[in-house]
């Protein structure tokens, strides 16, 4: 199906979109990798008067070590991420760029992108929740900077106003002694996940636990917080028995819904499963080890 008639703006800064998309009124978007709004505009579920491209502004695709954060332009591709030699200093942001759908689909969608949409499906949220990330962003009262866990309001919903737009995201770089993984089940490549789980933690020597943060996907309307999880791992040994009760808490946590990606108790099964092999995967990073992580897929042995 065609899309419906629109007007094309190549916005020359962000300033210049905001603006844009204040004059073209509520119904104007902005195009970043376009992954998800070009889907629904030829599927016209979405129909917008205007579209702002944002992909010719200068300056806001690259990946940069500054001041102890890895910070992110907006229109960081998945792939530039993947990529980024600054990035690989928290091996989650690995994990999760280097995994999402297929090689096209990185090639285009975006950081900004992705955490603006807010979709309770994205990889990129539970991942940078682990994680002490905020998100600037530039809008018609000038910029602001939001800590994600504020910016996400709901599915599909940032307290991003209209002709607001995302600048950069930074996220702190944690001390020594820390290791995340993020790992997530699909049918195949290119779909959204049945359920991820992400884990991030600090060491406070070889065995116990100082910090942990673990953030669940595509089993709620926002990544789910597993804070009773975390409980059963920081100041305790990790051992093979907390592992299996954080697990089991994390799957606990889970809320999900019932669809063609599988049903709600299948879903709870693949988080205890994730979170385990996530959280076995942190541990051996923390302890200074080289680990690949790839996620899991029906059929893979």
């Amino acid at each position: 199906m065609y899309t419906s008639s629109f007007e094309y703006v190549r916005a020359s800064s962000l300033e210049e979109a905001s603006s844009q998309l204040q004059q073209f009124g509520e119904d104007a978007k902005a195009l970043a990798g376009g992954q998800s709004l070009i889907p629904l505009m030829k599927l016209r579920l979405s129909r917008p008067t205007a579209l702002i491209d944002l992909n010719f502004i200068p300056g806001l695709s690259g990946v940069r070590k500054h001041e102890g954060k890895i910070v992110m332009g907006a229109l960081a591709r998945h792939t530039d991420i993947a990529d980024s030699k600054d990035a690989l200093e928290i091996p989650i942001l690995h994990d999760c760029a280097a995994g999402i759908a297929d090689v096209q689909v990185r090639n285009r969608g975006t950081i900004g992108g992705s955490l603006a949409e807010a979709d309770p499906t994205g990889d990129w949220a539970p991942v940078l929740l682990t994680l002490a990330t905020e998100v600037q962003s530039v809008g018609p009262n000038g910029t602001r900077t939001t800590a994600l866990p504020e910016f996400l309001r709901d599915a599909y919903t940032t307290v991003l106003d209209h002709g607001e737009l995302v600048r950069e995201v930074a996220i702190k770089i944690p001390p020594k002694k820390s290791g995340g993984a993020y790992i997530a089940f699909k049918r195949c490549a290119p779909v959204y996940a049945s359920a991820s789980a992400a884990v991030q933690m600090t060491m406070a020597d070889r065995d116990t636990c100082e910090a942990a943060h673990i953030f669940l996907g595509c089993v709620g309307l926002l990544p789910v917080h597993a804070a009773e999880a975390e409980k059963e791992l920081q100041g305790r040994k990790v051992t093979s028995k907390a592992i299996e009760t954080a697990a089991e808490a994390a799957m606990a946590a889970a809320d999900p819904q019932s669809d063609m990606r599988g049903s709600a108790d299948y879903k709870r099964l693949l988080v205890r499963s994730l979170t385990k092999r996530a959280i076995g995967v942190a541990l051996r990073r923390c302890r200074g080890e080289q680990v690949e992580v790839s996620h899991e897929y029906i059929g893979r042995s």
